[in-house]
């Protein structure tokens, strides 16, 4: 079972949806991976936003321009997702086991995007399962970007995987360390809990 289903039983969308609107109403900026997304790919690229949960990132790079697909296990964020953007392709199935070419997504994707801590969240032992089949759906130079917490502060959970962890999964996927950033807005990273991984496969 994955931390975020331990974490939520799998029932949160709805909440999590209102948590996200109410941030959105106090004026917070709720397009930062996006931003940081349509600054690597140009509009038109296809996208596979992994981890899609209620589709906020996706419904944004979809109003940008981009062709996008999400996946995701749990059938009440995907019902949000569904409910706010019906036009686009929302998938329900596990990271760790969905097929890329059963999800007609493989080896065609230019951008991957697995925003929301879905790494440090997913059932432990499957991280380098996950890499593999996402690095599975890219297409040769098309780029992985993770956003994920590293400690507690920054996590909803105790620590998962670390970078280094995580980067020997991205190796073994066949993907390369291009860049790496401390926030969305594409601070530098100097260490600290929260990292933007950029990878190319």
């Amino acid at each position: 079972m994955s931390r975020w289903k331990e974490l939520t039983g799998g029932t949160s969308g709805e909440d999590y949806a209102r948590r996200f609107a109410a941030l959105a109403g106090s004026g917070r900026d709720m397009h930062g991976e996006a931003r940081f997304c349509a600054a690597l790919v140009p509009p038109g690229a296809r996208v596979l936003d992994a981890g899609c949960g209620t589709g906020r990132v996706m419904i944004r790079l979809a109003e940008l321009g981009y062709e996008c697909v999400g996946i995701d296990l749990d059938a009440s964020m995907l019902a949000v997702a569904r409910r706010q953007a019906p036009e686009l392709n929302w998938i329900r199935a596990d990271l760790a086991e969905f097929d890329p070419a059963e999800c007609g997504a493989a080896a065609d994707f230019d951008l991957v995007v697995a925003a929301g801590n879905i790494f440090p969240l997913l059932a432990p032992g499957t991280e380098a399962r996950v890499a593999g089949r996402l690095a599975a759906t890219l297409r040769p130079g098309g780029l992985l970007v993770a956003g994920f917490g590293l400690d507690e502060a920054h996590l909803p959970v105790p620590p998962g995987i670390t970078l280094a962890e995580y980067d020997a999964c991205c190796t073994a996927a066949g993907l390369t360390l291009v860049d790496r950033f401390a926030t969305w807005d594409a601070d530098p990273y100097e260490g600290g809990g929260y990292a933007v991984s950029v990878h190319r496969c």
